[in-house]
């Protein structure tokens, strides 16, 4: 009957006797199990263990999500309208195929890079990013100490939640840069530049790409305001994020470096700040106020990046603002190679937005860019663990980037060419985003 009827139990018979054919089976022996037997003590949620789990910027996403409430997250999160900026320029670092050269010595690969007449240890620095103690209460401290301690640049927001005083001062050895907006007060914004250049800082980072502020609906939905209200529903919230809250109101409160509280919405003090007028013009006048480099952030046309050259900028930043100003806006990856073949070696190219693996800043490089930046990686490490939080986050993406030069068959960053990336089809969704986005 069994011979027949092949389906369930019988087939497994069949199976095991086949197999007594080939092998000869004995009782397991105690001394060989033992080796095999090895239990750990349960780990308490502690901070460095909880940062140890993270192997990539998307597990720092998921924890910094757990341990943080909506309102900041969503602000770090979230981008303009329907939020498909981001998500294209995300997509287009997994749409994308490495060529790799076999049977190269890559025992040993070199990460560094100079820019701006500095050498740094790593091709990346971390982005300006506004009301950053929001996101966690040792904001832009840890992200300067963490930029100190890895040996690249940090770029302390107009909209920063510390003094460009106290960042210089947190890390006197690392590499400070400062972002300006220009507010419709040009006096005042020269202020804080020269309170930049006064403190030491070398290098002024121009945003020129918020005329206007951009729709961010999760923070209209949420009602944001900074320093974030305490209301029934944010109390709710608190609930299950209790660290956060416990640091927000036992540390000094969350207040702008370089102005006056804001007692509105994001988009409110965007709209009231900042100057709409600004145009090329006032590129040479703020370049002759300016004693250090100059670079040029939220270029996203050729001819623009081409004009900017033209007015003394020394370099430009692809950049569409992480997606949080024009919606549908130029994909930067997307732009490089024409920019790249334009420009030549006018002024420096970098570039910015959905930079989430350390490979990906390695194909930006293949394909024309001199430097990237990060900025809600950086965050969501900052979110997950403060400056331990950060420095797992470059930890985590200078591990890729070594990893992937020895893959691709590279020493060294100069030796990335186009050769070794090809973009396969231009927002085709043919890269699945990770889950948890």
């Amino acid at each position: 009957m069994w011979a027949k009827n092949r389906i369930g139990f019988p087939r497994i018979r069949d199976e095991w006797s086949l197999g007594m054919k080939n092998v000869k089976r004995q009782f397991p022996k105690v001394g060989e199990l033992a080796p095999l037997l090895r239990f750990t003590l349960p780990q308490f949620p502690t901070r460095k263990n909880r940062l140890a789990k993270a192997l990539t910027v998307w597990d720092l996403r998921l924890i910094a999500k757990r341990r943080t409430p909506k309102g900041p997250f969503d602000y770090t999160d979230g981008s303009a309208e329907s939020e498909v900026t981001l998500e294209r320029a995300r997509r287009s670092y997994l749409d994308l195929e490495f060529r790799p050269n076999i049977l190269h010595d890559v025992k040993n690969v070199d990460t560094t890079c100079e820019i701006m007449g500095e050498k740094f240890a790593m091709p990346f620095g971390i982005s300006p990013t506004g009301f950053t103690r929001m996101m966690h209460t040792e904001g832009e401290i840890a992200g300067a100490r963490a930029a100190e301690k890895f040996g690249i640049p940090f770029t302390l927001s107009t909209l920063g939640t510390t003094t460009v005083e106290d960042v210089v001062k947190a890390s006197p050895n690392g590499v400070n840069w400062f972002q300006l907006y220009m507010w419709k007060d040009r006096e005042a914004s020269m202020a804080l530049v020269k309170r930049a250049q006064d403190a030491g800082v070398k290098h002024l980072m121009l945003t020129v790409d918020v005329p206007a502020a951009g729709a961010r609906l999760r923070d209209a939905r949420n009602g944001l305001t900074v320093p974030p209200r305490l209301t029934i529903k944010t109390l709710l919230d608190a609930a299950p994020r209790p660290e956060w809250w416990i640091n927000f109101l036992t540390t000094p409160a969350i207040t702008f470096a370089s102005m006056k509280n804001w007692e509105g919405t994001v988009a409110e003090l965007l709209d009231f700040m900042f100057d709409p007028t600004i145009t090329f013009e006032d590129l040479e006048w703020i370049r002759a106020q300016w004693d250090g480099t100059l670079s040029i952030k939220g270029i996203q046309t050729v001819e623009d990046a081409k004009i900017a050259a033209k007015y003394g900028a020394d370099a430009i930043i692809l950049s569409n603002h992480g997606g949080r100003q024009l919606d549908r806006a130029p994909v930067p990856l997307h732009m490089l190679a024409e920019v790249k073949k334009e420009l030549k070696n006018d002024l420096e190219i970098h570039i910015d937005t959905g930079i989430m693996h350390g490979a990906d800043v390695l194909a930006a490089l293949a394909l024309g860019a001199d430097f990237a930046y990060v900025g809600r990686a950086y965050l969501y490490g900052l979110m997950a663990g403060g400056q331990e939080g950060v420095e797992r986050m470059l930890t985590i993406m200078q591990s890729e980037m070594v990893r992937t030069m020895k893959l691709l068959g590279v020493n060294s960053l100069k030796e990335l060419e186009p050769k070794h990336v090809q973009i396969l089809q231009t927002h085709a969704g043919l890269g699945r985003l990770p889950e948890g986005r």
